[in-house]
């Protein structure tokens, strides 16, 4: 080109800002990966997302082909009983939902998406390896049972096991919150035509981890359970490696959004900011309030937010008082803040009620790798000629999903899109909610299986037996095909809403957010089956979740659960009915 950097950059300022919206270049911000405007009819769009669907295809093929069966190798392998095992898997999926913070710090302040997917995604592939050697290796594995004798196994097993096992944590979770904005990135938010794509994008790209998840839940959890976990664990690992391979194909067509610096280090800065001038009054008229003339943003590859009125207390950060009337003063964002960095901060905060009812969500959904698992293997597996792992039922956790998305797509969004007159039918705030009452009928459908299975082990005398009882394991498809319904509600609206919400700066850091909400709820799992256990195996009982659950009551968590659902229910009602959507310029 020819052009100094900064030449450069300005030259593409003024070709954004003339052909964006409906014209020849983007109006986001978005480059090339030379850091070049960007033409879309040659980047971007579905010509690039092809790739990035690809992508996370393999990659959640690979993580599920661990996550899926995970609480029946810990038992059957690892020799764990089914309380601490599906501890173990619920710590380690927090794990997984958690380490995103790290991955959207980095590809939002420092490295962009594209760079933060390709290292966290070696580091996944890397921790798959391991986790096939520990499963492989005669030296790296405890030995089988011996009638009911199980040995431990020996601390170098537990690290090798956990080692590979924590690496695929920190990778997947530093991939998460950037392929879904990555993705979302190829669609430009100042096209109004591109803008509708992109609400497609995440039912498809939900639909692209789903077909993923199938094949795990389906062909892979069957190599496990019949052909060994050596080659169970390696065939996930050469898909994750495929993944990689089909990330960096499509290279050339992606658009990138720039880095524009941490932004947990600019809200600590409104936070500061305000705390200095505590006794600052803030001035009736927001246009008095700090912010750089026309549409120039102080953020890096952000565009300006329009003043709220909610969270007054963090205007004083952006309020000009006499000690800032300097150019030093101004030039220094730990006393002065401009507006748009202020509603940065309130719409983060304006989103925590509702990421909140997303920790409940995830709580619940939870139990589809863990207790539904475990009421599964006390169920007749037989179908025919044929023995169903009980993790293979989720696979109509998944068919659910597939089905539901061309249907909401296709189907519902048209018909919604009349009566509510939004280009996607329903908003991402009404479409959480319908799935969180989904996800209550799917804990009381799983209940009232439970409760049926109690009543036959009693009848045929089996309540103090450890083996299953003669009720197919085909019972359990409806709470797994309702559970998919609510996923594809709730799921697919939270990544919509945390993405469409956020400031243009942050867009991993919410999205991270999202899965964070994952996280906790997977921790908040954990510490409900902590505390049933403890509060109903007192002075001898079993308890509601012993080793031998004809001898439980599974039926009364899924009906807590259940309860626990409609509470979640009520709060969202009345959280959605509060929140105030973003403005930006």
């Amino acid at each position: 080109m020819g052009y100094r950097e900064e030449e450069r950059q300005l030259l593409g300022g003024r070709l954004l800002l003339e052909n964006g919206g409906e014209g020849l270049y983007t109006g986001d911000g978005s480059v090339d990966f030379y850091g070049n405007p960007v033409l879309k009819h040659k980047t971007g769009n579905w010509k690039a997302c092809p790739f990035i669907l690809g992508t996370e295809c393999c990659e959640r093929l690979a993580y599920y082909g661990i996550a899926m069966n995970l609480v029946t190798y810990l038992t059957k392998n690892l020799h764990q009983g089914n309380v601490p095992a599906a501890r173990t898997v619920t710590t380690w999926q927090g794990t997984v939902y958690l380490a995103p913070l790290i991955g959207a710090v980095l590809a939002d302040a420092y490295w962009g998406r594209y760079w933060t997917i390709a290292v966290f995604s070696t580091i996944h592939f890397i921790g798959m390896g391991i986790l096939t050697l520990s499963a492989s290796i005669p030296q790296f594995k405890p030995p089988a049972c011996i009638d009911s004798v199980c040995p431990e196994a020996t601390a170098t097993q537990y690290a090798l096991f956990f080692l590979g096992l924590y690496l695929i944590a920190l990778g997947t979770g530093g991939i998460k919150p950037c392929v879904s904005s990555l993705g979302a990135d190829q669609f430009d938010d100042t096209d109004a035509r591109e803008r509708i794509k992109k609400g497609s994008f995440f039912n498809w790209f939900y639909l692209s981890i789903n077909i993923g998840a199938l094949m795990s839940s389906s062909f892979l959890v069957w190599v496990q359970d019949n052909l060994g976990w050596g080659i169970g664990f390696a065939i996930p690992t050469l898909f994750m490696g495929l993944s990689i391979g089909i990330f960096f194909a499509g290279t050339h067509l992606y658009r990138f959004q720039r880095p524009s610096g941490s932004p947990l280090t600019r809200m600590c800065q409104v936070l500061v900011a305000s705390f200095r001038k505590w006794n600052v009054k803030v001035p009736i008229d927001s246009h008095l309030l700090y912010e750089l003339p026309d549409k120039t943003s102080a953020i890096k590859g952000s565009r300006k937010l329009e003043h709220s009125d909610e969270f007054k207390f963090l205007d004083k950060a952006a309020t000009v008082s006499n000690p800032d009337a300097s150019a030093e003063r101004f030039s220094n964002p730990w006393t002065l803040c401009t507006v748009t960095q202020v509603e940065e901060l309130k719409i983060l905060a304006r989103m925590f009620p509702i990421w909140v009812t997303g920790i409940i969500f995830s709580a619940v959904h939870a139990q589809l790798s863990t207790m539904f698992v475990e009421q599964g293997m006390v169920l007749d597996k037989a179908v025919g000629f044929f023995t169903v792992p009980p993790a293979s039922l989720a696979t109509f956790d998944i068919i659910s999903v597939i089905i539901w998305v061309p249907v909401y797509d296709r189907v519902l969004v048209p018909i919604a899109r009349r009566f509510t007159g939004k280009e996607r039918g329903f908003s991402e705030l009404q479409r959480m909610g319908i799935g969180i009452f989904i996800q209550m009928l799917a804990m009381a459908s799983a209940a009232s299986v439970e409760m049926k299975r109690l009543d036959i082990a009693d009848s045929r005398g089996l309540a103090h037996v450890k083996s299953a009882v003669p009720m197919s394991i085909l019972w359990q498809i409806p709470q797994f095909f309702l559970a998919g319904a609510a996923e594809i509600f709730t799921s697919i609206g939270q990544l919509e809403f945390f993405y469409d919400q956020s400031p243009d700066a942050m867009r991993s850091l919410c999205s991270a957010f999202s899965l964070v909400a994952t996280a906790f709820g997977s921790y908040l799992s954990s510490f409900i089956l902590t505390v049933v256990t403890a509060a109903t195996a007192r002075g001898g009982k079993p308890g509601w979740i012993p080793d031998n659950l004809n001898e439980g009551h599974l039926d009364y968590f899924f009906w807590l659960l259940t309860g626990l659902a409609f509470l979640n229910l009520i709060f969202y009602v009345f959280c959605a009915k509060m929140y105030r959507s973003k403005k930006a310029n």
